[in-house]
């Protein structure tokens, strides 16, 4: 018997894409195979087949794991909402369901896991992890705060500033892993119509999960360039719009190695002078190739978009 060989097309791709969108949009309703199905405009036969092509996952699978993550993420940000609340909002038949399935997937309660969070810095330094391996749940952090802040102070400007509307190319990327290809690819792209050549134009990935949260070979991101003037897309490579708002920027200059300590440290300092992350998502503007530094520094903005209200003066 030959292997399977058979590769989704990438207008498969893109539908994908758009169901996954749908469903994370939508988290808090009902999502039967017959619905996400229409939103890609394929049967359900064959949306259930490339869609564990595309994502490695079944639909169902899926919807189960975004939801818990979800959750995760409302327990970090929210302290006021209470686990049964979030229950009842998310799908699960009972507060007791939604416990269990929480314990599988990251090995302890909800209610465990909002007191872990790093932004309290917790006591608590192990979780045991899907495979049942235990290892540090902050290892990966910094743990004092006053170096933390002495850290961001050396390495960064921060500044709080309304972004206008940005128009972007880009290609969707599932996993960390693959985003060297997604950004060769785009640039393949943007190349023959001179988009590289333009001092406008800029490289961003748009994080639409957290690093924290999600593994990393699950996480969804959008690698992309941005656009000054309306620009035809073909393939793989799609159109969209980063929000107008307001955002906590932070500009550094540094090693790849130091990335997520600066996103731990801009989401550690919007805390402390009182800002709430807004839902849109964040992202980076990258201003050069660390590749062709002799150091390999990468120059780099870190965007965190923050809610127009809701922030209180340090």
């Amino acid at each position: 018997m030959k292997p399977n060989t058979w590769k989704p097309s990438n207008d498969h791709a893109i539908r994908i894409h758009q169901a996954i969108k749908f469903i994370e949009d939508n988290l808090d309703e009902e999502l039967s195979l017959e619905v996400v199905s229409d939103i890609a405009h394929t049967s359900p036969y064959h949306f259930h087949r490339i869609f564990k092509v595309v994502t490695g996952e079944t639909l169902n699978t899926y919807i189960t794991r975004k939801r818990i993550e979800k959750t995760a993420s409302v327990l970090l940000r929210k302290p006021d909402v209470s686990v049964s609340e979030l229950s009842l909002q998310y799908g699960f038949k009972s507060n007791s369901s939604f416990t269990r399935a929480f314990k599988k997937f990251y090995g302890i309660s909800p209610r465990l896991f909002r007191k872990s969070s790093p932004g309290k810095y917790s006591k608590i330094s192990q979780v045991k992890s899907k495979n049942g391996q235990e290892q540090p749940l902050f290892e990966r952090y910094i743990c004092s705060m006053d170096n933390l802040n002495n850290w961001i102070e050396m390495n960064a400007k921060i500044e709080v500033k309304e972004l206008k509307q940005l128009n972007v190319a880009y290609i969707n990327q599932i996993g960390v892993a693959g985003l060297g290809s997604a950004f060769d690819k785009l640039m393949k792209w943007a190349r023959p119509i001179g988009l590289l050549e333009k001092p406008s134009s800029k490289m961003i990935t748009v994080y639409h999960d957290s690093l924290k949260i999600t593994d990393h070979d699950k996480a969804r991101m959008s690698v992309c360039i941005t656009l000054d003037e309306p620009t035809e897309v073909q393939g793989e490579i799609s159109l969209m719009s980063i929000p107008q708002g307001r955002h906590i920027i932070g500009s550094f200059e540094i090693g790849v190695h130091e990335f997520e300590k600066a996103w731990t440290s801009m989401f550690v300092w919007m805390n402390e002078q009182g800002y709430k992350k807004s839902s849109a998502d964040p992202f980076e503007i990258y201003h050069n190739n660390f590749n062709e530094h002799p150091e390999k520094i990468c120059i780099v903005d870190f965007y965190v978009p923050i809610a127009s209200s809701g922030f209180s003066i340090p």
